[in-house]
């Protein structure tokens, strides 16, 4: 017996796990269909998730080959901790660096409490797209629901 519907979150409980300031795994397929997966910063809104990268960077040109993308935001140490959301879902890549700075500076505020975007970062935006990631799927689980039963 599948302990899946036990283990997932509410839609409440996924929206706010989202909303919080953790690191994903934002996932791609190369030129060859192989996995590239790297860290990211995101920031979750209306749904969506948005990051941030350098135009040029290899998810990005993975990104506009096939925009098919896996994305996983995943805490906890231990099996009976693991909390975490997986969405697999389409990825725009938006080239705006008014988008970008705006993206930039709420990620800023979501992640770090800050008002303003680092200079450094301000000055790379025009260098830089904004990758928003709008689910089609999406899995969740919470161990701890379990109580140590598993």
């Amino acid at each position: 017996m599948s302990r899946r519907r036990e283990i997932e979150f509410t839609p409440e409980e996924r929206e706010t796990f989202l909303s919080q300031p953790h690191t994903a795994a934002f996932a791609t397929l190369d030129k060859d269909g192989f996995p590239h997966v790297v860290a990211m910063g995101y920031l979750y809104k209306d749904g969506c998730v948005y990051m941030t990268s350098y135009g040029k960077a290899q998810k990005v040109l993975n990104a506009r080959r096939n925009p098919k993308v896996g994305v996983m935001v995943e805490t906890g140490k231990r099996y009976a901790e693991l909390r975490g959301v997986m969405i697999r879902g389409n990825c725009e890549v938006i080239d705006n660096p008014e988008r970008v700075q705006a993206t930039m500076r709420e990620l800023g505020q979501r992640q770090e409490g800050e008002a303003a975007v680092p200079r450094t970062a301000n000055s790379s935006a025009p260098k830089r797209v904004v990758l928003k990631v709008t689910p089609v799927k999406i899995a969740s689980w919470d161990h701890s629901k379990l109580g140590g039963k598993y």
